[in-house]
């Protein structure tokens, strides 16, 4: 007999992304009407009635379970051991890692709760009774500051690739339902379609696959370890931060980081801190076009976490150790 383990991934980063440049406008108003079904055959039918076009049926997916589905946060970090079955043949070991999809895709819609690996599932099943070709990707996520730094170890995430038209598309429904927030964290709904069909090298600054395949851009382990954190207020304001590209300054010879953030908008104000410091300084230099460029000064207080904001939203956030 031979046997066969499949890790439960469990880790939430719920953070608003980019603004697609498909309008799913209508996709999306035509979905918030929809029951809170509690089948996948009658959540599916209402779909292909509704809808004809497979990028469509994708986001229609996308957003019923973004908008109906609750990150458990009593599951986080439980049930870790990994689940394990036992197999004789390879159809016999197909037949039961569908039968554990499916079930787990099951439970998740009757319960309307779930982690990554619940929300990833449901996605996958469901696109799968709506004809769309689609993978549940396991790996490593950039949700902390302490992963500043860190390159890819043990998956703690999963999320879920569409194909359409012939071309493979992200997208992470966990992410895309809501945040966390609070010091006793509690889950708010707050839908997020930065998630869908995400480009591949801005989906990259919080994802690394497991199989480097599902990067679909040429990107590294390293590249990812020597990213700074980007949250979520990042991608919802399209900001590129041209300089620094490093995460992670070490070396006392730098005694400031030149930043240069493009695509802000008149009266966007910006501030960074310090994590040992307790108070926040404004940036004052004057827009170039859409361009700020600024330095923050290091010194020997200045170790630990540096984060940029804009507009009072953490946007960036590095790791000073001189």
């Amino acid at each position: 007999m031979k046997k066969i383990s499949k890790y439960l991934y469990h880790i939430l980063f719920l953070i608003t992304g980019i603004v697609n440049a498909q309008d799913f406008t209508t996709v999306d108003n035509t979905v918030k009407a929809y029951p809170k079904f509690t089948d996948i055959d009658k959540l599916t039918a209402q779909i292909n009635k509704d809808f004809k076009k497979d990028g469509q049926k994708a986001r229609a997916l996308f957003t019923w379970i973004a908008l109906n589905i609750k990150y458990d946060l009593a599951a986080y970090g439980v049930n870790e051991q990994p689940v394990v079955f036992s197999y004789s043949s390879e159809a016999e070991k197909i037949q039961k890692q569908k039968k554990f999809k499916e079930d787990l895709a099951v439970k998740t819609i009757r319960t309307k709760k779930g982690v990554c690996e619940g929300y990833s599932t449901l996605y996958l099943v469901a696109a799968e009774k709506l004809g769309l070709e689609t993978v549940m990707i396991p790996g490593t996520s950039k949700s902390h500051q302490m992963h500043i730094g860190k390159a890819p170890g043990r998956s703690d995430h999963t999320w879920n690739a569409v194909k359409i038209n012939g071309e493979w598309k992200l997208l992470d429904t966990t992410w895309g339902a809501g945040v966390v927030t609070g010091e006793k964290p509690a889950f708010n709904f707050k839908f997020n379609d930065g998630y869908f069909f995400t480009e591949p090298d801005k989906f990259f600054l919080n994802h690394y696959p497991d199989d480097e395949k599902w990067l679909l851009t040429k990107k590294t382990a390293n590249d990812f370890a020597n990213l700074p954190l980007y949250y979520g207020n990042y991608l919802m304001g399209n900001y590129d931060f041209i300089s620094p590209k490093m995460g992670t300054f070490t070396d006392k010879k730098y005694n400031v980081i030149p930043f240069k953030i493009a695509n802000l908008k008149a009266g966007d104000a910006v501030h960074y801190a310090f994590s040992k410091d307790r108070k926040i300084v404004a940036v004052n230099e004057p827009l170039n076009g859409d361009t700020i460029a600024f330095d923050v000064p290091l010194d020997a207080s200045s170790n630990g976490t540096l984060t940029i904001y804009i507009n009072q939203k953490s946007v960036a956030a590095y790791r000073i150790n001189r």
